[in-house]
């Protein structure tokens, strides 16, 4: 069967993604606490990943990978709790917004882990893409959460963006030695194993009655992005699929409207501008980079 091109995967894999947003701000909003749906959101991924994965029949990782894995998890699952908390406080776009500031922080913080150099441009891209989150911070929403609070909501999806910044640079440690099977399935069971303790001590253990189809949906959502996102960047290179990604200011946007009244105010869209350029800068800097050393024509660099 010939797949969809690698660009629709994406844009597909990004509207499944906000549709996860959407759908776990719809859950807390009615009455499910963070800690519960966040914990449900793991505990059902796991399940299915599980099932996958002894399908499969690939043999179980040995300790130094469980033991990484572990350890990864927990910036991973302190990332996700932040950012649906912050969905509580503030718009769904506004979230999105944000959160695309986790694409500037790779580079510093592989800088300190990989000993990776960062370039004055990459410098001077992330303070203009930090500038653009401080603008989208400032914007006017209507429609947003009653009770929700902006500062509160706008450090927990800055400290999200960081921790899931953490994720990625400690998942490339790894993407040699593991497929993405075994990867996906660690990403949902051990922040399972880390948040159940939790909902029992501090929470109501079962989301309320009307939000079990919802979960089960964000489960399977869940799994589809990965799988479509796996698709895709195996049929193209990054550079021509991660611009798209971006298109999740669209898809929050109209989901907030659609189900939650929120129109964003301007200087939302305008952070997000600044942002999506910064972040475009660093990629192809990077690209420039790794293609110099490599000693490969720059003139090539789409390629």
């Amino acid at each position: 069967m010939r797949l969809p091109h690698p660009i629709l995967l994406v844009c597909f894999g990004v509207i499944f993604g906000c549709g996860v947003d959407a759908v776990m701000k719809h859950v807390m909003l009615g009455g499910t606490s963070v800690l519960t749906a966040t914990a449900w959101r793991y505990i059902l991924g796991s399940v299915i990943m599980v099932a996958l994965f002894a399908a499969s029949r690939r043999p179980i990782p040995g300790l130094p990978a469980i033991r990484f894995h572990a350890l990864r998890s927990l910036a991973q699952v302190i990332s996700a709790f932040a950012f649906f908390y912050s969905l509580t406080q503030i718009a769904l776009a506004e979230a999105v917004v944000m959160g695309f500031t986790a694409a500037l922080m790779i580079a510093p913080i592989a800088r300190v882990i990989l000993g990776e150099r960062m370039s004055p441009v990459t410098i001077g891209a992330s303070m203009v893409g930090f500038a653009g989150a401080a603008l989208a911070a400032t914007a006017q929403t209507q429609g947003g959460p009653e009770e929700g609070n902006r500062l509160y909501g706008t450090a927990a999806i800055l400290i999200s963006a960081v921790l899931y910044a953490l994720n990625i640079v400690l998942l490339r440690l790894r993407t040699k030695e593991e497929d993405s099977l075994t990867l996906v399935t660690f990403m949902n069971v051990f922040p399972a194993l880390f948040l159940l303790p939790f909902m029992f001590l501090f929470t109501k253990w079962t989301p309320e009655a009307h939000a079990w189809g919802a979960m089960v949906g964000v489960a399977f959502l869940g799994i589809g992005i990965w799988w479509l996102m796996t698709l895709a960047y195996g049929k193209a290179k990054a550079q021509t699929l991660a611009p798209f990604e971006y298109t999740g200011l669209i898809w929050s946007a109209l989901l907030g409207y659609a189900f939650f009244q929120e129109v964003p105010g301007w200087r939302v869209y305008a952070g997000a501008a600044i942002i999506i350029a910064a972040c475009l800068v660093v990629a192809f800097e990077t690209h420039f980079i790794a293609r110099r050393e490599a000693k490969i024509p720059a003139s090539d660099i789409l390629t």
